[in-house]
């Protein structure tokens, strides 16, 4: 008979430890990764720009004919330059919910969106589909969405200041 004791006199020894830190370093890999492309794009002067070389208008228009769904690429070129906004913005804010740990579930689930929205457009015709990221990403998001920051997050801290609360009131 085994028994476990954490270092940190908890009840489950560092194994129970290790599963609440496990998503952890994936929230902290992809926080940072999406803040750093978010501002990779809104600092980079030819991204942002409807057309020109290294454009987000120009990198819709190679990878439109070789999308899984052309329509989608066709809706970003109406306005390029707001679809690069879009996506600049938007995974920054991902990136930053995911690092603070707020409304993670919901950021996770930008950050899921976009890398499916990069992988259906921009990295579609990676051949073999390994060779594309956006798909792992979309895989990494998915436990995030599933499980949140159950530890070291806004949302764990809410979490416990509205249990305190409710035992306080009823108890």
């Amino acid at each position: 008979m085994r028994t476990e004791t954490s270092s940190t006199g908890g009840a489950g020894g560092w194994r129970a430890d290790a599963t609440r830190y496990a998503l952890l370093p994936l929230r902290i890999f992809l926080g940072v990764t999406f803040v750093y492309a978010g501002l990779d794009k809104l600092t980079d002067g030819a991204f942002l720009k409807d057309s020109g070389a290294g454009s987000v208008g120009d990198m819709m228009r190679t990878v439109r004919d070789s999308s899984a769904i052309p329509a989608l690429v066709d809706l970003a070129l109406k306005n390029p330059s707001g679809f690069g906004y879009a996506i600049a913005f938007g995974e920054l804010a991902v990136g930053i919910g995911t690092l603070v740990g707020l409304l993670v579930r919901l950021a996770a689930l930008g950050g899921a969106l976009i890398s499916l929205s990069l992988w259906l457009t921009v990295s579609w015709a990676s051949d073999p589909y390994y060779y594309g990221n956006d798909l792992a990403y979309l895989m990494a998001w998915l436990p995030l969405v599933l499980a949140g920051a159950p530890v070291l997050s806004l949302d764990a801290a809410l979490r416990a200041r509205r249990r305190r609360r409710g035992a306080a009131h009823y108890g």
